[in-house]
């Protein structure tokens, strides 16, 4: 269901503030991420008309009075598209196409045109189609209302059945199809997840707004090379890769796609294959814009999702990232142990360490640094703690005992103590006489 978009469309921004639908949570800079989406589609804007009103109309949404002013501002812009802020009814989008002469679509549509063309593995594709077919089962009378009823003729005579019948037919059968083919694909996950428990491997997923900073901190974690831009749904598919810091233990990240403000539900329920990764999550790092003026609003948002998911109850540590485009907070680095929460800035790698350092502090109990003896029978343990890379050094005395120095956190060093041949050493220089 993924359409290439070869022409750029010159686009007309139509912003409304609607009263009856003000929840109180809106964002301060709600413009801005609307127009920053837009671009993120790749439009041409040409133009931008503001407005407010008490309550939508029913026909168009829009007012009347501003419906006229609409349509000059396009006559002049010599726009071919028209986009709202707001998500709009079958008949609302149609009577507004009427009048305008123009193509337009609602905020939903755009956010699923951006995942269109960011969706690059086999899930990510399945899921937007799936999005995309959801939301135009609602919407097929705006594509066939000159084809109500299909034409009669020799053995066709008699009722019939319209277009659009035909049309949600087939498109319940392809959703049908591609719901069991992201259940086939979900259940492989389950697999995986079962194996990397069996492993003991730990799964950190980041979670946040979009545009917050995650894709950069889990390059500067895992020392991928995955493509941070500066722009809205920059990341669609989840990407887990394994942690390079030794001292970190054995340990998985996982990058997400990134939360924004009025997400429509059948997004959330297309991504939901995805989303639900998060719940074998051990820990989820909550990462924040500091210099976002609506951060603690897009805080709000995040956590309402990952709550409509299941998610509270794993662990989070809430990640100020940006922290260098704050002029006004220099400490960089700096930990809140009782909020579970650390300053940094992943573009110029500043607080990693002591991030490194809450996530060990949570996940393994803190990490213990220091030798321990193993006798020449553990081969398989020594084995191990080298493809951990946990060994920083080590050293063999004329007996054959084996003296490593060790990075490990806490809790995985439990599971060594327990095995007869296996103990910690308080003093080396003792211990490596010979």
């Amino acid at each position: 269901m993924i359409v290439e978009q070869t022409k750029i469309s010159k686009t007309l921004i139509i912003f409304l503030e609607v009263d009856s639908l003000k929840t109180g949570h809106e964002l301060e800079n709600d413009f801005e991420e609307f127009q920053d989406l837009v671009n993120s589609a790749g439009a041409e804007i040409v133009g931008r008309s503001f407005s407010r009103q008490n309550k939508p109309s029913i026909s168009h949404f829009i007012s009347k009075g501003k419906l006229e002013e609409i349509k000059n501002k396009i006559h002049q812009t010599k726009a071919d598209l028209a986009i709202v802020n707001h998500q709009l009814s079958a008949s609302q989008g149609r009577n507004l196409e009427l009048y305008l002469k123009i193509r337009v679509i609602d905020k939903t549509e755009l956010i699923l045109d951006i995942f269109a063309s960011r969706a690059t593995t086999h899930i990510g594709k399945l899921q937007v189609e799936l999005a995309q077919l959801n939301h135009l089962s609602t919407r097929l009378i705006r594509g066939w209302t000159h084809l109500e009823r299909q034409k009669g003729g020799i053995g066709l005579r008699g009722p019939g059945e319209t277009q659009l019948e035909t049309d949600r037919r087939l498109i319940g059968r392809r959703i049908k199809r591609l719901k069991s083919r992201l259940e086939k694909a979900h259940k492989q996950k389950q697999l995986n997840s079962y194996s990397r428990k069996k492993s003991r491997n730990k799964l950190v997923a980041l979670v946040g707004y979009t545009n917050a900073g995650k894709t950069t901190l889990f390059n500067c974690l895992t020392n991928s090379k995955q493509e941070a831009e500066d722009k809205l749904f920059a990341t669609l598919d989840s990407v887990t890769r394994k942690n390079i810091d030794p001292e970190l233990g054995p340990i998985l990240f996982s990058d997400t796609v990134g939360f924004i403000s009025q997400l429509p539900t059948q997004l959330i329920e297309s991504f939901k294959a995805t989303l639900d990764e998060l719940k074998s999550a051990d820990l989820l790092l909550h990462v924040v814009d500091a210099s976002d003026l609506d951060k603690k609003q897009k805080e709000m948002e995040v956590n309402k999702i990952l709550s409509e998911l299941d998610l509270e109850q794993i662990p989070q540590i809430r990640i100020n990232n940006k922290c260098d485009l704050v002029e006004s907070f220099c400490n960089k680095g700096f930990i809140s142990h009782t909020k579970k929460e650390v300053w940094i800035s992943a573009e110029k790698n500043d607080g990693i360490t002591e991030l490194r350092d809450l996530i060990n502090e949570e996940l393994f109990n803190g990490i213990y640094k220091g030798w321990v003896s193993l006798e020449a029978s553990l081969g398989k343990i020594r084995s191990k703690l080298f493809r951990m890379g946990c060994i920083n050094e080590e050293k063999i005395s004329s007996s054959g005992q084996i003296y490593a120095h060790i990075d490990i956190g806490r809790d995985e060093l439990d599971h060594f103590i327990g095995v007869n041949g296996f103990a910690l050493c308080e003093d080396k220089d003792i211990l490596l006489e010979n």
